[in-house]
């Protein structure tokens, strides 16, 4: 599987994440990982490693989301926008694997995807800033 379809399936569970309490995750997340059927262990660890790694910085995460997003703290954005924004927020903050530019493109596609029109931009500027 490819980094851009693993990042989309990582986004997928976050995505979960503001819908169910944390007891509740791991069923989510065996059910999606399920769902998805045959797939690696290595691919299957990286979306697990990486969604738990996610879920733990959350709240620093959101706390430096909120220090650049002027007038646009996160409780105010759409929960697409937000899980989009923490995880390219992640790969540019704590994995170095994942160059800044690399982190912001894909972040902008999965916007473009899965958010409104304004989406796009919206993230962009968000990670721009974080940048």
């Amino acid at each position: 599987m490819g980094r851009r379809e693993l990042r989309e399936h990582i986004f997928r569970l976050l995505f979960r994440t503001e819908f169910h309490s944390e007891a509740e995750m791991t069923e989510q997340e065996d059910f999606y990982l399920a769902y998805l059927g045959e797939i690696s262990d290595e691919d299957r660890a990286y979306i697990q490693g990486k969604v738990n790694a996610i879920i733990e910085k959350k709240a620093d995460l959101d706390s430096r989301i909120n220090s650049v997003a002027d007038k646009w703290k996160t409780e105010r954005m759409t929960k697409v926008d937000l899980t989009i924004i923490r995880l390219a927020s992640y790969e540019i903050i704590f994995d170095e694997e994942v160059p800044v530019g690399v982190a912001i493109n894909e972040a902008v596609e999965l916007a473009k995807r899965y958010g409104t029109d304004q989406s796009p931009s919206f993230v962009n500027a968000v990670l721009a800033k974080l940048a």
